[in-house]
């Protein structure tokens, strides 16, 4: 029996203003307190290249050339880690938003989309904070060098630095959610695992060039993108056969 009653359009907005303003209270205060601990935290993304100085012996120094760029570097870590810290309680809003609207099927769909994109996304983070980032930064430190009696020496500009970190942990969280949205189509039924199998080889050719786009200009940071992203395609088409028995059996 069906049970739901349309409410008017005005209490849907109202409805979405109480929970944009709810999740920008949250964002803000996640922020505010990231701010706090901007110096820490741009501390642990230095890591990487903090340790293949160490092993070098060498102690080196990052610079800023603007008077702000300090203060915007610090601003960027402290949005990019509030909004890491917040989106939890951004998720909730939207669950709390969108749920009473949905069916049985699409509610718990959307439950585990909420789980998922995070968990994947931060698998792809570290994913590269652990391993691309050390890699990438060893290949580029190889061109320091001698040129006569002349050292060629890296000097890094804290926000050219920033920049580079954050553009590789967002490229590798967004492209590790892969197997979240082909499953998420299924579910929807859009996409087969059939499809999945017989277009492998334009998905090869799809994540090679994806790598070589979203990575640095060498080929070891965009081997390291494909690798991954290939076995997560084949993932995808495993997780899609079982979103197709569940689907069969229910």
């Amino acid at each position: 029996m069906i049970t739901d009653h349309p409410r008017p359009f005005w209490q849907h907005v109202a409805e979405l203003r109480t929970a944009v303003i709810i999740s920008l209270t949250f964002f803000l205060i996640g922020t505010g307190v990231s701010y706090f601990l901007s110096e820490p935290i741009f501390h642990i993304l230095v890591a990487p290249l903090e340790q293949l100085f160490a092993i070098k012996g060498e102690a080196r120094r990052f610079i800023y050339t603007n008077l702000t760029e300090a203060f915007v570097t610090y601003l960027k870590v402290a949005l990019f880690a509030g909004l890491f810290i917040t989106f939890p309680f951004i998720a909730l809003q939207a669950w709390l938003f969108v749920s009473p609207g949905l069916f049985k099927r699409e509610r718990g769909l959307f439950f585990v989309l909420l789980f998922s994109i995070p968990l994947f996304f931060s698998v792809g983070a570290l994913f590269a904070y652990h391993i691309v980032l050390p890699a990438a930064f060893s290949f580029f430190l190889s061109f320091e060098t001698m040129i006569g009696s002349i050292p060629l020496q890296l000097e890094t500009k804290m926000s050219e630095y920033l920049s580079l970190v954050m553009r590789l942990l967002l490229a590798f969280g967004l492209s590790f959610e892969l197997p979240v949205i082909l499953g998420g189509l299924s579910w929807l039924g859009i996409l087969s695992k059939e499809t999945l199998i017989k277009r492998w080889r334009i998905a090869v050719v799809g994540v090679t060039l994806l790598a070589a786009i979203i990575t640095p200009p060498d080929a070891l940071s965009m081997i390291l993108l494909a690798l991954p992203l290939l076995f997560l395609y084949a993932l995808s088409i495993i997780i899609v056969s079982f979103i197709e028995k569940h689907k069969n059996h229910a």
